[in-house]
């Protein structure tokens, strides 16, 4: 088929007028994205901020090359400015440790790890891999089947004291696996159709208490809904005290400033993506995921390390994280009653 001088003309002022109408469906969806308090379909666009400011980047390099200079230039600010805030800020560290006149005093340093398994997870035995070599003091994790439940016991010997949430359906619960005893297991109720559990636990004699949470994604889900809902729980739990689990959150969105504006637990550290889609390249999983796995501590809790283990297995990553207790000026920390070893399993509440 024979091309016309009149169409080669008009190329330039399709591929432009194209150009400029995914830059224009672009921003908007950018820019809902900040207002993902008014509304959880905004807060699923804010999910994906980072790659909305990319795809812009490229509609900008798009434009500049159809010699649309002014929309061009726009577009690439916007994916810039947009880009940035999704940045980690300077200070790495949870203000348990940044903050105040002077470093705070330390005690030993414990390992958490925190995994969503994925209900039917085909390789269990890579999980228990990972927990071999990790050896960490307590575990968070989510999507806990009924076949995970059969998995787990078998280290039930190195991790006796436990609460399992059974949830709803084929998905499961929570549960945190500890090596430390349970001194209280109140919130072994496990509300949230068994998508949240909390346990305070004996640390060399400190009470620390250490909560296990899903969420569910912001829209169509109800996830700003729970999030209300377990505020109280969040903001009741002491200064010694560590939040883990798959918000399906980013660090940027609503729902995690919501978190910490009202619980007093920092905001969590970044570790890069968490979440992977297995069907992508291995070399772009990192760089396609989002970052939605997270750990939070309140002031009496250093956060030293947070960064992501290897693939298990599961379309999360493993999250480990290294902390302390901080010392009061005047007392090492709160002594407790020694505990019997105990392990529950808990319908959901």
């Amino acid at each position: 088929m024979k091309i016309t001088n009149s169409e080669r003309r008009n190329r330039p002022a399709l591929a432009s007028r194209l150009a400029r109408t995914v830059a224009g469906i672009l921003c908007l969806l950018l820019l809902l994205g900040f207002f993902g308090a008014a509304h959880p379909a905004f807060a699923s666009f804010a999910h994906f901020r980072a790659h909305l400011a990319v795809l812009l980047g490229v509609a900008g390099f798009a434009l500049l090359m159809c010699r649309a200079r002014g929309s061009g230039l726009l577009a690439l600010a916007l994916a810039g400015l947009c880009f940035a805030t999704t940045l980690p800020p300077g200070a790495w560290q949870s203000h348990a440790v940044a903050e105040g006149p002077a470093a705070p005093r330390l005690a030993a340093t414990y390992r958490l790890l925190q995994l969503n398994l994925r209900f039917d997870h085909s390789e269990p035995k890579r999980v228990l891999s990972l927990i071999a070599r990790e050896r960490p003091d307590v575990i968070t994790l989510q999507e806990v089947s009924p076949n995970w439940r059969q998995t787990l016991s078998l280290i039930e010997h190195a991790y006796p004291h436990r609460i399992i949430c059974r949830g709803r359906g084929r998905i499961g619960g929570v549960a945190i696996l500890s090596r430390r005893p349970i001194l209280d297991s109140s919130g072994k109720d496990c509300p949230q159709r068994g998508r949240f559990a909390a346990a305070t636990l004996d640390f060399g004699g400190t009470e620390v208490t250490v909560a296990a949470i899903h969420l569910g994604w912001p829209w169509p889900a109800e996830q700003m809904q729970e999030i209300e809902a377990l505020l109280p729980r969040l903001a009741a739990l002491g200064d010694t005290a560590i939040l883990a689990g798959d918000f399906n959150a980013t660090p940027w969105s609503a729902a995690m400033h919501r978190i910490a504006g009202a619980t007093g637990f920092a905001a969590a550290p970044r570790t890069g993506a968490t979440w992977l889609h297995h069907s992508l390249p291995p070399a772009l999983r990192r760089w396609v995921g989002l970052p939605i796995d997270h750990v939070m501590a309140k002031p009496g809790i250093a956060l030293t390390a947070v960064g992501t283990a290897a693939d298990a297995g599961s379309d999360h990553l493993p999250v480990v994280a290294s902390f302390s207790i901080v010392a009061g000026e005047d007392e090492p920390g709160t002594a407790v009653a020694n505990a019997e070893p105990s392990g529950t399993e808990m319908p959901n509440g």
